[in-house]
């Protein structure tokens, strides 16, 4: 499942949350305001920046909220739930 680690004061973030529920892509939400979930996004991207997507399945890890939307789109469309 997708991991999207989003910060709650970040529009970007509300953003891809908004197109994925839209496009009803599951996904996992995993907040920064948590240490382990910010030193994650640290380890894998090299930097501290939301939104940030986690694709296990592909290891494919990203920034950028329009390359999130269209990557999840592009590759997982046709998922059934989203989950926050």
């Amino acid at each position: 499942m997708l991991q999207l680690y989003t910060s709650p004061i970040c529009p970007y973030c509300r953003k891809v949350e908004h197109a994925l529920d839209e496009a009803g892509i599951a996904y996992e939400e995993r907040s920064v305001t948590e240490p382990q979930h910010r030193d994650t996004v640290v380890e894998l991207g090299g930097q501290m920046q939301v939104p940030f997507l986690v694709d296990p399945e592909r290891e494919v890890h990203m920034y950028e909220s329009n390359d999130i939307i269209e990557y999840a789109r592009t590759h997982y469309g046709d998922s059934t739930t989203a989950t926050t």
